[in-house]
């Protein structure tokens, strides 16, 4: 099987690397890749917002398979034209990716599917965000409705803030504020069958203690040690089968990867947004994990043949993955730092690229995922830390925190009433 992985961060070498291990996949490109997926894909230039390119570059390279990693190509209906021309992918369709495209179609689709979300309201005037953020009271949540690379949500006590960024937008969600711990789940779907992978928990503060800004997420781990028994069956239940239902009532059926973000309230689990493609960095951890072969996963969800596939295996023990970010994200980032030991097994590259003298660069934001595995999530965490000290990004930044209060058993669900 020969396959094209669309994309160039964190998330696509990670999976550029689990399609490398899958021994039926034959040859593997990636475009436009980074310094990363150079070592392990054949790199081919493309711009992925373009249907047609992709649709073209997939053509020539023979790929029998195409994955869509980003969320914005998926919404440009790169999808589309790669089916198209007569080629399986893996994402869904441009009308489909609007569970993530737009906040307000989610929430839509989830009242539909009497999926259990958090209480918001859309607004496209100061004078809508303003009575919206009274509604609910501090803290306030904030969130574009359109694609904002995971970055677009303010997160405040501070009213002006939230209305200033509710002001700053063409159209927002504002939402209740939903309290217990944030899990992950990807799950991958035919349109009709779903197979959920392991649950995970990112981070996405800048700072320890999820202090500072929102940023694209700064570290992730799984499994979630504290997670109730059943929990993943029920989500599964309740939350993605009724919405892929949903998304095939409305003749826009959703095949590729459904990731659900959920809160575990006093009220019990609540969806906090629905994207259209694996996360980043919670992939980094997943697929650390999963013993399955990728490729086949993936070309059956892209067939419709994922009912038929046997039940996923997954290695023992745990994962942990850190970023590194570059001096100054999630402003602007500064670009161009030679990193070393880059090239070390478990650092998942995003924002790289190889300068003209051979040397590694920073390119964007997120630089770097420093991933390892172990017995235990005590064990994971340790190995990656420790791979972290022998990285070397001038200026660079990252959490000290990722998956700390887990290893101390202090992640606590709250319990129903």
């Amino acid at each position: 099987m020969r396959v094209l992985v669309i994309g160039s961060g964190a998330r696509e070498h990670a999976l550029c690397l689990a399609l490398a291990a899958d021994p039926s996949v034959t040859a593997l490109v990636c475009a436009p890749g980074n310094a990363g997926t150079v070592a392990i894909a054949e790199q081919r230039g493309v711009d992925p917002l373009d249907p047609a390119a992709v649709a073209a570059l997939a053509r020539d390279v023979a790929a029998d398979l195409v994955v869509v990693g980003p969320e914005a190509p998926l919404v440009a209906g790169v999808a589309d034209a790669v089916r198209a021309a007569g080629i399986a992918c893996f994402g869904p369709s441009g009308a489909a990716a609007q569970l993530e495209g737009s906040k307000a179609f989610a929430k839509d689709v989830m009242a539909a599917a009497a999926v259990p979300p958090a209480a918001a309201r859309v607004c496209t005037t100061e004078a809508e965000a303003a009575a919206a953020l009274d509604e609910f009271g501090p803290p306030y949540v904030v969130k574009d409705d359109g694609l904002a690379a995971g970055k677009g949500v303010v997160v405040t006590s501070d009213r002006a803030e939230a209305l200033a960024h509710a002001v700053a937008c063409e159209r927002v969600v504002v939402e209740e504020y939903l309290d217990g711990p944030e899990v992950s789940l990807f799950c991958v779907t035919d349109g009709t069958a779903v197979v959920p992978l392991v649950p995970a928990q990112d981070f996405k503060r800048i700072g320890d203690d999820d202090t500072g800004p929102n940023t694209g997420g700064m570290g992730a781990y799984a499994p979630l040690p504290w997670l109730p028994a059943g929990l993943t069956d029920d989500v599964v239940r309740t939350v993605a089968r009724p919405t892929v239902a949903e998304m095939a009532r409305r003749g826009t059926q959703f095949s590729g990867l459904l990731y659900i973000g959920l809160a575990l309230t006093a009220r019990g689990p609540r969806v906090v947004e629905f994207n259209a493609r694996f996360g980043d960095p919670e992939t980094q951890v997943v697929l650390a994990l999963l013993e399955t072969p990728l490729g086949g996963l993936l070309q059956a969800a892209a067939d419709g043949t994922l009912a038929d596939q046997p039940l996923l295996r997954w290695r023992p023990g745990s994962a942990v993955t850190v970023v590194l970010a570059a001096a100054n994200y999630p402003g602007t980032p500064r670009t161009g730092d030679v990193i070393t030991g880059s090239e070390q097994a478990g650092v998942v590259h995003a924002g790289t690229r190889v300068r003209d003298d051979g040397a590694v660069v920073s390119s964007g934001g997120r630089v770097l995922s420093i991933t390892a595995t172990g017995a235990s999530l005590a064990a994971a965490r340790e190995r990656a830390y420790a791979l972290l000290a022998t990285v070397d990004l001038p200026g660079g930044q990252h959490r000290t925190d990722i998956a700390a209060k887990a290893v101390a058993g202090q992640v606590a669900v709250p319990l129903l009433p």
